[in-house]
Order: structure tokens, then sequence, then C-alpha cells
């Protein structure tokens, strides 16, 4: 399907929700502008797009997509069939769109709550990521705004360290059962197709495993404190860890719209 005019994406560079739409849209080949805010500041930019308060949105010709999984849906209709994320059929497309739903409500959220809490105990070696490609006023306030931003961030998400401490297990559990959905053998989540399920996963995931793919430059272990690292490395070799790795090597098509 041919659009005329480029469509713009607005993104938070490291957020793992804007990570999924990304890596829908280089999927299917579908070009577009980002452009990368850092946190607070995204949510004048998404409204400004046309969405809400949370990125990403994708504005284009056709309309303005504020989650993660319409901009994936919109992504799709670039693609054959047979290449879709969401495969035709009733009981498939129950299935990819219920795993893809769960992954977004939990693990995308708990997951975010845990990296928060980490980062936010020593910000300094993330800043740089966190910075990629915003533009350069947002870079020069950035550090007069983070610690008002920490306040916020942490009672917009809700995070103290009790709730990071549940999200660490809700994490682990979602781990486990993804390892266990594989443990038959399947290459993807569904089957033998690579569908939204399997990019929402690992996408959502990339926060705990920091695979070089990502669209975006990682912090990787050696730049974390002892105890962030080790729960990363140890994810890493986990199966569903080992899976999510798998899935980034070997369908994330990084630069596609070059």
């Amino acid at each position: 399907m041919k659009r005329s005019e480029r469509p713009t994406l607005v993104t938070i560079p490291i957020s793992h929700f804007c990570e999924k739409a990304r890596w829908a849209l280089d999927r299917a080949g579908v070009p577009y502008d980002e452009r990368r805010h850092i946190q607070i500041i995204h949510q004048f930019a998404a409204r400004a797009a046309g969405g809400g308060r949370t990125v990403p949105v994708l504005v284009t010709t056709d309309g303005v997509f504020s989650e993660s999984a319409a901009i994936m849906r919109y992504a799709d209709t670039y693609l054959p069939e047979p290449e879709r994320l969401y495969p035709a059929g009733a009981a498939p497309a129950a299935e990819v769109a219920s795993l893809e739903r769960r992954f977004d409500e939990g693990l995308g959220v708990e997951g975010r709550r845990w990296l928060y809490h980490e980062v936010f105990k020593d910000t300094k070696p993330f800043v740089s990521y966190n910075l990629n490609g915003v533009p350069a006023w947002e870079r020069r306030m950035f550090p007069v705004v983070l610690a008002p931003a920490k306040v916020y961030i942490n009672r917009y998400l809700d995070i103290d360290d009790a709730t990071a401490a549940h999200a660490l297990e809700l994490v682990d559990a979602e781990l486990d059962a993804v390892g266990e959905l594989l443990s038959d053998g399947r290459r993807y989540l569904t089957g033998e197709r690579f569908t939204a399920a399997d990019l929402a996963f690992a996408a959502l995931a990339a926060p705990l495993v920091v695979p070089a793919e990502y669209g975006t430059p990682l912090p990787q272990p050696d730049e974390m404190t002892p105890a962030m690292a080790a729960h990363v490395l140890a994810w890493r070799e986990h199966p569903a860890g080992r899976f999510a790795t798998r899935l980034f090597a070997e369908q994330r098509r990084v630069g596609a719209r070059r």
C-alpha cells in the first residue's frame, strides 16, 4: 500500500513501547521521520501531534495512531498477508492479539517500573542514551528538569521500593511463562510464524536483555550498577531472554527506512 506523505513518529528514544512501533514500521519498510523527546516533554509533543499523554504517536495522512498496537496494525497494511504480524483467521488472530495485549499490560508496564527504579539510583551512566536524538534545547534543559522529573515519573508510574520489588517478581513470572510456552520446541510463540506476539514480547523485554539491535543505543551491563547488571545477565541466559535476543538478531531490521 502506498501513501503520498512521509509519516512522523513521536517517541522517547529509549522507550520499549516506542521500539515496538519503530520495529513494526521498519519491518514493513514504512518510511517515517522520528521526533524524539525527553520524558515529560514527550507529553506535550504527543498532544501536539494529536495523541494523548503517551508515546509513541504516529501521524499519517490516514490519521493519528497513538498506541503501539495501533501503529503495528497500521504498518502491517503495507505487507502481503503471509508476511503480516497479524495472521488471517479468527483463532490465530485472537491468540496473537491476546498475547500482545498481555505483554503490553504486564511485561511492558512492570519492566518499565523496575527499570526506572534502578536507573534513578544513579542516572549518570544512562543520560547520554536517554538524550540520543532529542532536540538540542531539550538536552540543555535536561539537567535542570531531572530532579523534578524523577518525582513526577515515580508518582505517575507508581514507582517505589515496594512496587519495584513486586514488578521484579512479575517480570520473572512472565519470563517463566514464556519459557514454558516455548518448551515444546516451537520457533515462535504461536507456532512457526513470526507474529505481533513475538515482536511485542521481544521489544518489551528489551530493557531486561538490552539487545545490540535495538533501534537506539542502550547501556550495557558493564555500565550498570552491579545489582542491575546481575539481573540483566541472568535474564539473557533465561530461555525467554535468549528467545528475545534471538528475535532481535534475526528479525530486527535496523535502518530499513534510511
